[in-house]
C-alpha cells in the first residue's frame, strides 16, 4: 500500500477477486465487494494521503460472489446495497458508526443478480436490480416502511448484465422546457442490446423502438450521463465485443443515435461518467482505465490513461 502523485493504492484484504468498488456521496468512504462473499468499507483519506489498510467494517451475509455495491443518497442515512450470484440483494444500514446490519434481504430473482443502481433521490429510496434470469426488479421503500416491488419481465430474455438510472433533471429544463422528473432506466443484456424503460401509468414500458443495437456481443455495462438541463440525453454502453458506444437522443421521443467511441480490441467491462457528464472513464479486460472527453465539435478524444 502506498501513495504516489494523485493515486492511492489500497490493500483490500479480500481473499478473492474484487468485482466492484464504490465511493460514497461525500468521497469519504469506499465500499468493495468480492468473490470471497464479503463487502468491506474503508475510510478514504484526503487527496494524496494514504488510506488505512484495514477495513472499518466487513459485511457478511451473501452466499456467493458479490458483483456490485452501491451507496444510497445520504439523505436516507448511511445505506449500502449489494447484489450477488446467490440471487440475493441485501440493503445494509449503518446504525452506530461502523456498525452495519442487514436492513432488508430481497430474493426476487431466480438467478444471479448482476447489477444494482439507486434511483435519483427525488424518487425516494428506490433500487433497480438486473438479473441473469432476464428480469429487472425495482424496489421502492414506502412511507409505512414496507417495500413495493415492481418487475420488468423478460427485459433481456437471455440475461440482464447492467442497469443505470436516468438523471432526475429533465432534458431541456435549462432552456425552459421542464416536464418534471420522469423515472427512466437504461439496461444492457446478453442479447447484445441496450434498452430504455420509462415508468408510465403505474408500470414500466419500453421507451425505445427498436432496442438499441450496435454491439455484436454481450453488453457488459450501461451508464446514463448526468444531465445539467440541456435537451440531449446520453448513454454509454460497453461490450464484450471490445467497443464502447455513445448513444444520444436529441430530445425526448427522438430516435437514439449511436457513435462508436473506440474499439479497444479487448472486452470492455465498465463505463462511468464524471459528475458533469463530459468525461467518460472506460475500464477494459487488459487492466487499463482510459478517460475520454467530448470536444465542442462532438468528437471524443482520449485525455488520460491509467
Amino acid at each position: 500500500m502506498g501513495s504516489q502523485g494523485g493515486e492511492q493504492m489500497l490493500e483490500s484484504g479480500h481473499q478473492d477477486v474484487v468485482h466492484d468498488v464504490a465511493v460514497d456521496y461525500y468521497g469519504k468512504r469506499l465500499a468493495t465487494c468480492s468473490s470471497d462473499r464479503l463487502v468491506k468499507v474503508f475510510a478514504l483519506g484526503a487527496s494524496g494521503s494514504t488510506p488505512p489498510s484495514s477495513a472499518l467494517a466487513t459485511l457478511s451475509g451473501h452466499e456467493g460472489p458479490i458483483w456490485q455495491v452501491a451507496w444510497a443518497h445520504p439523505k436516507f442515512g448511511n445505506i449500502l446495497a449489494s447484489c450477488s450470484y446467490d440471487r440475493k440483494v441485501i440493503i445494509w444500514r449503518e446504525g452506530a458508526e461502523n456498525e452495519w446490519h442487514q436492513a432488508q434481504v430481497f430474493q426476487e430473482h431466480e438467478s444471479s443478480v448482476n447489477s444494482i443502481s439507486w434511483a435519483p433521490e427525488v424518487f425516494g429510496l428506490c433500487l433497480a436490480c438486473g438479473s441473469a434470469d432476464g428480469t429487472i426488479s425495482v424496489l421502492s421503500l414506502k412511507a409505512d416502511g414496507s417495500w413495493e416491488k415492481a418487475k420488468i419481465e423478460q427485459a433481456h430474455p437471455v440475461g440482464v448484465t447492467s442497469v443505470s438510472w436516468a438523471p432526475a433533471t429533465a432534458p431541456g429544463s435549462l432552456i425552459g422546457v421542464d416536464p418534471g422528473a420522469v423515472q427512466k432506466l437504461a439496461s444492457g443484456g446478453c442479447d447484445n442490446t441496450v434498452k430504455v424503460w420509462k415508468f408510465m401509468n403505474g408500470s414500466w414500458k419500453l421507451d425505445c423502438f427498436p432496442p438499441l443495437s450496435k454491439h455484436v456481443d454481450w453488453v457488459r455495462d450501461v451508464a446514463w450521463a448526468p444531465n445539467l438541463g440541456l435537451p440531449r440525453s446520453t448513454i454509454a454502453s460497453a461490450s464484450q465485443d471490445g467497443t464502447v458506444v455513445i448513444w444520444t437522443q436529441a430530445k425526448d421521443g427522438d430516435q437514439w443515435q449511436p457513435l462508436t467511441l473506440n474499439d479497444f480490441k479487448t472486452p470492455v467491462w465498465r463505463v462511468s461518467w464524471s459528475l458533469t457528464g463530459n468525461i467518460l472513464a472506460v475500464s477494459d479486460s487488459s487492466n487499463k482505465v482510459t478517460l475520454w472527453k467530448e470536444e465542442v465539435d462532438g468528437e471524443w478524444n482520449q485525455v488520460s490513461n491509467v
